[in-house]
């Protein structure tokens, strides 16, 4: 494959009612990817709304005007097709693949639910979501070991009033505390033509969809009064460590150390992709090295580092590991820091960089393998960056990080004196 990150055609148009259109033609196979980026997640949730933003992408599946509860869903895969929904703190997006002689109906149906979810919309159906979502909470966060550690990190890496302090699964006394006709004004606001992307990748032409968003979406109206977002970019450094330990149902100790660095689009941002899979992906890493295979201290399968590809503020870097049986948190989280402070003096070496570029062409070039890859990957770059086009900067990004710019960024970044510290301890057991 070429290091070009986006070798297909793209092309776009834009509906009088402000709907962005995206299309790259692939006749390799007779399918189509459908994918619908909302510019709207749990950094646009006034105070006393959080969790909306991921209640609608349940609620988007009971209904609307000309569709039955649970009917989108049938339809999608009677037709031999797939579909989800995902929220983040940036954005929700719905997504299909159908066979190509179905895009019409998957197109007629995100439509239907775009501007026909509100009428739809009833008590019951709101109350059953709320219990959907609570238990949601339940099973992912609270009754699995380390579950919480996310609504634990963000508040520690984001201060009050940030539109990054709390997590897109929100409080539920906010979620409980709403009436109907709240949440009908935020799917109003928000779920709007023009506050969307519309992405199709796969067997058809942009003619073809053109026409058919301007038949199903154009007559949507566009909202003139969606609000921005608070402005999260800039987040003053403390000076201080931010430290949390929590006594838990956990079987070992588990530390994190969280960093913000560049948000998501930003060549820093390339540099901490890079750093992270030098640090933290698979046995070749400096973590799984040190701390699993080297001085035994950490579980192999889980230790490793990450970033997380938030766009509109600094971005975390978290480093994480679990202690083997008879290794303390101290020691842990002595061992970690130890190997994050290393990288702005010990040098990347040019094996550790090839290797980390590899990986992540790997990973690239498997996310753009698949019409629905790219359909979200271009939906991305259309909301967040105003030009899918830019999906064909990133892998040339990661390429041309150099050594000197990691160990620039972990001496800028990483110390220990703007540092998350997130442990987990066991219960006592009798």
């Amino acid at each position: 494959m070429p290091d070009s990150g986006y070798p297909w055609p793209i092309e776009t148009t834009r509906l009088d009612n402000g709907l962005r259109v995206v299309v790259s033609e692939d006749r390799t196979a007779p399918a189509v990817a459908v994918n619908l980026w909302y510019d709207v997640g749990s950094r646009h949730e006034p105070a006393g709304q959080t969790g909306f933003a991921h209640l609608f992408e349940h609620l988007m599946f009971e209904g609307s005007v000309n569709v039955a509860k649970t009917e989108h869903m049938k339809l999608i895969q009677g037709a031999g097709g797939s579909l989800n929904a995902t929220t983040n703190p940036d954005r929700t997006n719905y997504f299909e693949t159908v066979p190509a002689e179905h895009l019409e109906l998957a197109l007629w149906l995100e439509a239907d639910r775009m501007g026909g979810l509100v009428p739809a919309l009833t008590q019951e159906t709101l109350d059953n979501q709320r219990d959907v979502v609570k238990n949601e909470r339940r099973q992912r966060y609270e009754n699995v070991p380390y579950g919480d550690a996310w609504l634990r990190l963000l508040p520690l890496l984001y201060p009050p009033g940030h539109p990054y302090h709390h997590a897109t699964i929100g409080s539920m006394a906010d979620l409980n505390a709403a009436d109907l006709a709240t949440f009908q004004a935020f799917h109003s606001t928000y779920y709007a033509p023009n506050n969307a992307v519309l992405t199709v990748v796969g067997d058809t032409t942009a003619a073809e969809v053109f026409a058919l968003a301007d038949k199903y979406f154009g007559g949507l109206a566009a909202r003139s009064d969606i609000p921005a977002a608070p402005d999260g970019r800039t987040v003053p450094a403390t000076g201080t460590p931010a430290v949390q330990t929590v006594t838990a149902d956990v079987p070992a100790p588990r530390v994190y150390l969280a960093h913000r660095t560049h948000p998501f689009g930003d060549p820093g941002y390339d540099v901490t992709t890079v750093l992270a899979t030098v640090l933290g992906s698979g046995r070749g890493s400096r973590l799984y090295q040190r701390l699993a295979d080297g001085e035994r201290i950490a579980q192999p399968d889980l230790v490793g580092a990450y970033g997380v590809d938030l766009a509109h503020a600094p971005a975390p870097l978290i480093a994480t590991a679990t202690a083997r049986p008879g290794v303390t948190a101290e020691r842990l989280r002595d061992g970690l820091a130890e190997v994050v402070d290393e990288l702005a003096t010990v040098p990347v070496t040019a094996a550790e960089l090839d290797r980390a570029k590899a990986l992540l062409s790997t990973m690239w070039w498997r996310q753009m393998s698949t019409v629905d890859g790219r359909a979200d990957t271009l939906g991305r770059y259309a909301t967040q960056f105003g030009d899918p086009a830019r999906a064909a900067d990133r892998l040339p990004g990661w390429l041309a990080v150099t050594a000197e710019q990691i160990a620039e960024q972990a001496a800028a970044l990483l110390g220990a004196d703007d540092r998350v510290i997130l442990t987990y301890l066991p219960e006592e057991t009798s």
